[in-house]
């Protein structure tokens, strides 16, 4: 590599705004017990092996599966959930685990979101002994990729309406339909569909179910969803369900009912929270480090006054956003969080990760736009968990429901 030299218009090679700077000025992280920090550590140990090759993959919008299912060989994908299989993480190592890979790059802290957080957990809480013994520890392990199939083309925030179909033929169900926006869908693993029963005499003739798919199955088509703006480093799939045939035990027999989505959906709500304080973290961190280095009229950036008043603006918010999940995570461990907390939490935190990217891209001037400086990934990325595991319209008409006694969903 030649060595950069200097000169007349060009004093530096480029700036350092990626090294993590820790960080936390109301010290909210400061007494996070041994445990929870060495999965924190594992997650930042994960970040610095992948990170150069997730940033190039971004770019150039591929999946590398091997990466991402690293996280599951440093058993990375656990979120919280509790079963005698899985190694156990506290709400608070989960969250900083899930803060951390998404400080490094927003498509692995998807990878998470979907792996561990919804397929994972849908298994451990819904699923057979027999459907367990056979999937559980590989799906944590990352040997093989899980997705978790909700939304569809025609519904998105009403997914309650969802119209894939499962119906009984002799020993088999049989599967019609279409999702979207399935990370892992097309990557050759299982998916957890969430189908309506269509089988009159049936006891669940009209509700919601899941069912264990494996994608190789005939009439399953996982096809990539190209041109995506945001998480570019993940893939998400559209699927068609074309008479889709699984045994009759394919079934989740925990579930019943649309609530049992709704079970996974309100805790992986938490997580969003965490990912987004993962994205502003970086951030800030960027534009306090440009700051401190970009030299312009004489003088570095930090000095001028309207560049720490926006530094102010941006710690404010990152502050309130860590203060808004340690609590989170305090409440779910003593078994207290209820999930308009939850949706609280997510509601402000991806609202105020967004302002922070806004002041950060800005305050990079011209740099803030090269995917080498990190801001302008994380903005993009940002925009998609602004809007999944529920939009900020739906959370905010959760939270008024429940704050004023009265639904205003249509």
């Amino acid at each position: 590599m030649t060595e950069f030299q200097p000169r007349p218009g060009q004093s530096v090679e480029g700036y350092d705004v990626t090294t993590r700077l820790g960080t936390d000025y109301y010290t909210v992280f400061a007494d996070v017990p041994g445990a929870d920090r060495e999965a924190w550590e594992r997650a930042k140990s994960y970040i610095d092996e992948v990170g150069t090759r997730m940033q190039d993959a971004w770019d150039t919008a591929e999946y590398p599966l091997d990466l991402a299912m690293r996280a599951g060989e440093l058993d990375l994908f656990n979120d919280g959930i509790d079963h005698p299989s899985l190694t156990r993480f506290s709400p608070l190592a989960a969250g900083l685990v899930n803060m951390e890979i998404s400080r490094g790059d927003g498509s692995l802290g998807t990878v998470l979101a979907v792996q561990g957080g919804l397929a994972l957990r849908t298994l451990a809480l819904f699923g057979s002994p027999e459907q367990q013994e056979r999937w559980l520890v590989p799906v944590a392990r990352g040997e093989v990729p899980a997705s978790f199939a909700l939304t569809e083309p025609d519904h998105g925030s009403d997914s309650v309406s969802l119209e894939t179909t499962a119906r009984r033929e002799g020993g088999q169900w049989v599967l019609d339909g279409a999702k979207k926006w399935i990370g892992n869908g097309a990557s050759g693993g299982i998916t957890f569909v969430w189908a309506r029963v269509d089988f009159p005499g049936d006891e669940h003739h009209g509700s919601v179910r899941c069912f264990l798919v494996e994608q190789e199955a005939p009439g399953y088509t996982g096809t990539v969803i190209a041109g995506k703006a945001s998480l570019r480093g993940i893939h998400q799939a559209h699927i068609a369900l074309d008479g889709v045939r699984v045994a009759a035990d394919a079934v989740l027999p925990g579930t019943k009912s649309f609530k049992d989505a709704s079970t996974v959906l309100y805790s992986t709500r938490s997580g969003v929270a965490w990912s987004a304080l993962g994205h502003a973290t970086a951030c800030y961190e960027a534009a306090l480090a440009y700051s401190q280095q970009r030299v312009q009229f004489g003088k570095p950036l930090a000095k001028f006054q309207m560049v720490q008043e926006r530094l102010a603006q941006m710690l404010e918010e990152l502050t309130a956003m860590q203060l808004y999940c340690r609590h989170m995570a305090d409440l779910e461990e003593r078994g207290e969080l209820r999930p308009t907390q939850a949706s609280l939490a997510k509601y402000h935190n991806t609202r105020a990760a967004r302002r922070i990217a806004a002041i950060a891209r800005d305050l990079l001037g011209g740099n803030g736009i090269l995917l080498e400086n990190g801001v302008m990934q994380h903005m993009a990325d940002i925009e998609a968990i602004h809007t999944y595991e529920g939009t900020e319209s739906m959370q905010a008409l959760l939270i008024g429901r429940d704050i004023t006694g009265m639904s205003a969903f249509a």
